[in-house]
């Protein structure tokens, strides 16, 4: 139960969403009814509306300063994205209510789709301190001098690097994000990455770079960080991966036979992934991802474009404080899923 929390910023992005999901007028009602169901709870809420890039974590950022008692984060993974930049490092709480295009994070809870849905789990959740993934673009050339290394690395000033919640990912990967098609993800939600997809497929050429997870080393054409299973849809890269742990699974793809991504993909859907030859599954605290001089490499975090390489994937361990519904169980070694 939260007990004590009587008051909360819900940061919305109105525009978050596929177009065809609901009308404007649809989407205020849901929210407004959202608003009077925690009301109801003694969960007082003030609405604070993005109006572009950044906006999310400039008033996340405020309500850490404020101490404010909650924040909750309504829109999709790129708005949630930013609200827990503003938030990490600090102790205000951050609960979603999902309103966005793939909407990965809220899978992983099992948050339905619903706004008063979402909305009703709230009251009764729990509180837990998570890791966060920390991407430092320029850091991934060569292993930095850092005493205690694989420890909590200490948060970097504001600029210096930037947290993400559910996934990253290079090569491939990154192309896709950072070429999908704004018109065509505000139309049709999640099929503007499958349509950019299909379109890779045909026309990405499978460039590789150096990949050092943990231990290992690798060439590969595509890199999957995951804090969460969940990628996007029913689909799971990073199937060990452990919200609640202080270690990413990354998936490492190292084929370059376009040809062998089909194949990947019906692996991803009868869960038999780690039986490609050429996919690696690796638990570690930290990747380092480097291109070819000649090479411009992209990378995502949370499903927005980020950059090219080379850069580096830090767990930060717990550096946010999550609202978890009480239907997620927490269990050593296990993912978060529903009980």
């Amino acid at each position: 139960m939260l007990t004590g929390i009587h008051e909360a910023l819900l940061i919305r992005n109105p525009t978050a969403g596929p177009s065809r999901r609901f009308g404007l007028q649809g989407r205020g009602r849901e929210l407004e009814e959202a608003r009077r169901i925690l009301a109801e709870a003694g969960i007082r809420t003030e609405l604070a509306e993005t109006a572009g890039a950044g906006d999310a974590t400039r008033l996340a950022r405020q309500a850490a300063k404020d101490g404010r008692e909650l924040v909750i984060a309504c829109g999709g993974d790129g708005t949630i994205n930013e609200v827990v930049n503003g938030l990490a490092g600090s102790a205000v709480p951050l609960a979603i209510l999902p309103a966005g295009t793939a909407n990965v994070f809220a899978k992983e809870l099992a948050l339905p789709g619903s706004l008063p849905a979402a909305a009703r789990l709230i009251p009764s959740s729990r509180l837990e301190r998570i890791a966060l993934g920390l991407a430092l673009p320029g850091a991934g050339a060569s292993r930095p001098e850092v005493s205690g290394f694989g420890t909590a690395p200490e948060a970097p000033e504001e600029g210096a690097g930037r947290y993400f919640l559910s996934i990253a990912g290079a090569g491939v990967d990154g192309s896709m994000v950072y070429r999908v098609n704004s018109r065509l993800k505000r139309a049709t939600g999640t099929l503007a990455y499958w349509f950019q997809g299909l379109t890779h497929f045909f026309h990405y050429d499978l460039a590789t770079f150096a990949v050092e997870a943990g231990e290992q080393s690798f060439q590969a054409a595509q890199v999957i960080v995951g804090r969460t299973k969940s990628y996007g849809g029913p689909f799971q890269l990073t199937p060990g991966a452990d919200l609640f742990s202080n270690r990413f699974e990354v998936a490492v793809f190292t084929t370059r036979n376009r040809f062998r991504y089909p194949s990947h993909m019906m692996a991803v859907w009868l869960s038999r992934l780690e039986e490609q030859g050429d996919v690696h599954l690796v638990k570690t605290e930290s990747v380092r991802c480097a291109a070819e001089p000649d090479s411009r490499i992209y990378f995502e975090i949370d499903g927005e474009a980020a950059g090219t390489l080379p850069v580096e994937f830090r767990i930060v361990p717990g550096a946010l404080t999550l609202v978890v519904p009480e239907n997620v169980t927490r269990e050593a070694g296990s993912s978060v899923h529903p009980s």
